[in-house]
């Protein structure tokens, strides 16, 4: 059986220094923001597909499903990672001093989550929609692990497997929106709309509740990265084979672990696309078993051949997000608001639109790796 607790003895030389940055971590965090880039460069050059979900098999063209799938690798990826790195940051830090960074760093995502993010979607300043997405979720998150980790080890695994596996148990939970307790249950598991007063709407896209399991996880296997790097691909390939065997018997049998039942589809690969259409808002247990899985095996093959050019992104994570959302809204505004006609055009223009993006994060990354600046490690 997987043990999430590393072996005892491991040899000196294959401990990572507390503050060396893991290649292969950052390698696989910038993957996934290039997976990002591409679907956010769909949002901005594609808005006249005929569809109004890219997952929406009835009318949704096939490369257009993949596309969305791919990118369904992103947020769960992440947010696993952020626990792997908090769980770095505190290896060789006293507890409170890993908990104070973790509480301050998802209070400076919360804040900008609602400034400088937002601004980017809308360039308004004064919106009448502000929407909770990924950089809310990984805030509370933290914020969350901020608490956490002060419990017992196995006490912290235990909640974040419960989180994980039984949350979809709480999806028959409605609340009404005049009931007391409805911001909070819209804010961790209920996405919806929160009226906030004067003609503004908060929109909760991304439910917290779940991913504050995903973040535990991943502080949980942290010690995998303090072992011989022979032993930690060999956890994580387990970990990873383990999370996708999961997921095929779940989706199989069709019962739990997913709100849209998997169908027969006119061809074999409409029914495959059918069997990994996993819901990800919040996500289902099935989405995260087949993302952290796939996401397991991605981080072992980065460990045995390393991507430093996507460790590069990888580096300076929060400065790419910001820059290329910032990139992607005045080209799109540059452009007149002229679109791509299929999503092949759209990997295309995200990949003309990534070099510039990765040298500038190169830049800030090296500027981030000199400055003694406690804010720049935020990004």
């Amino acid at each position: 059986m997987l043990q999430l607790t590393a072996p005892r003895t491991v040899q000196a030389p294959s401990r990572p220094s507390p503050n060396r940055r893991l290649d292969s971590i950052d390698a696989l965090r910038g993957l996934v923001m290039l997976l990002m880039l591409a679907d956010h460069t769909r949002e901005y050059f594609l808005l006249s597909a005929p569809v109004s979900d890219p997952m929406d098999l009835r009318v949704a063209p096939p490369s257009l499903v993949a596309a969305r799938l791919a990118a369904h690798l992103c947020a769960p990826v992440f947010i696993a990672l952020a626990g792997v790195s908090a769980w770095l940051y505190g290896a060789a830090r006293p507890r409170a001093a890993t908990a104070r960074f973790l509480l301050e760093r998802g209070l400076f995502l919360l804040l900008l989550e609602l400034t400088l993010v937002g601004f980017a979607w809308s360039f308004s300043l004064a919106p009448t929609m502000i929407y909770l997405q990924v950089i809310w979720a990984i805030g509370w998150s933290m914020i969350a692990l901020a608490g956490l980790l002060w419990l017992p080890r196995r006490a912290l695994i235990a909640i974040a497997i419960v989180v994980v596996a039984g949350h979809n148990l709480l999806d028959p939970v409605r609340l009404a929106a005049g009931h007391p307790l409805y911001p909070i249950w819209a804010i961790l598991h209920q996405r919806d709309l929160i009226a906030l007063g004067g003609g503004v709407t908060a929109r909760t896209s991304y439910p917290v509740l779940p991913w504050i399991g995903v973040i535990a996880l991943g502080y949980a296997i942290g010690p995998w990265f303090h072992t011989s790097p022979v032993w930690r691909r060999r956890a994580l390939a387990a970990a990873g084979t383990i999370l996708l065997a999961g997921f095929v018997l779940l989706r199989a049998i069709n019962r739990y672990g997913e709100p849209l039942p998997w169908e027969l589809g006119a061809t074999p690969l409409l029914t495959l696309l059918s069997f990994l259409n996993v819901t990800k808002y919040p996500p289902s247990l099935d989405f995260l078993l087949l993302t952290l899985g796939l996401g397991a095996w991605l981080l072992v093959a980065f460990e045995q051949r390393t991507a430093r050019w996507l460790a590069v992104l990888g580096s300076a994570p929060m400065f790419f997000y910001l820059l290329h959302l910032y990139a992607l809204h005045l080209l799109s505004i540059a452009a007149g608001g002229r679109e791509v006609p299929t999503i092949g055009h759209v990997w295309l223009l995200a990949a003309a639109v990534a070099p510039p993006l990765w040298c500038a994060t190169r830049w800030f990354a090296g500027v981030k790796r000199r400055s003694a600046s406690r804010w720049l490690r935020f990004f």
